[in-house]
């Protein structure tokens, strides 16, 4: 069994003309250590699959298997606790907390299970090293770069070891030097971990990056 299969999945928005079908039966798996990019324009759907695999949202039909469990059968609480523990987010705009410095926003999703232990705390140093911020531990996200923020919120993504890394445009508000710096970074950092990592992106230099690419055309996976 793949560590993540999503089959068949469709989602439909109530109108008041009927439902608009979003997505139309996407489908695709991955292993540990495989890596993804969905390729299409805004509207696409693109964001919306991502909150679905990511647990976010839930589908029409179709069913998402992590590490062989089905996460939309939990009840919300038991959802919140799997979510935390297993995914990992990026998005387009960093979500850093502005009152809070660098070493504790990648600590925040430690919080959920009680707090953070000496353990969290090394491996958020750890993390932050890896993507370059050991001297900015006490800054406070106004006092970083887009790129510098960005940093953050992959080291905070991973702080609790996910089986997924999921990433929504994650180079879309960066200039083109930074986005490049933060695609191989991501990758790389995918590696080291051995997670599986899916980017959503219009972004074809990103994709390029990646070794498979499919892409969202009329609510469907096609090959890129």
């Amino acid at each position: 069994m793949p560590d993540l299969a999503v089959r068949d999945i469709v989602k439909e928005f109530p109108t008041r003309s009927g439902p608009l079908v979003v997505l139309r039966g996407c489908s695709f798996e991955l292993a540990r250590g495989e890596n993804l990019a969905i390729l299409g324009p805004s509207g696409s759907g693109k964001s919306t699959l991502l909150q679905i695999v990511g647990t976010l949202d839930r589908p029409t039909s179709g069913e998402v298997l992590l590490g062989g469990d089905d996460p939309f059968q939990l009840s919300e609480p038991k959802l919140a606790v799997f979510r935390n523990e297993r995914i990992g987010f990026v998005f387009q705009d960093h979500h850093l907390l502005p009152q809070c410095t660098v070493l504790e926003n990648v600590l925040v999703p430690t919080l959920a299970g009680g707090g953070a232990t000496d353990d969290a705390f090394e491996r958020a140093r750890m993390l932050l090293d890896r993507v370059g911020l050991t001297a900015r531990l006490e800054h406070r996200p106004a006092e970083l770069s887009g790129g510098e923020r960005q940093r953050v919120a992959i080291a905070r993504a991973l702080v609790r070891r996910p089986m997924l890394l999921l990433a929504d445009e994650p180079t879309g508000n960066l200039d083109r030097t930074t986005a490049a710096s933060i695609g191989d970074l991501l990758l790389e950092l995918q590696q080291l971990e051995q997670t599986m990592l899916v980017v959503v992106t219009h972004s074809l230099e990103l994709a390029a990056r990646f070794r498979r690419k499919v892409e969202l055309d009329a609510g469907r996976l096609v090959a890129a």
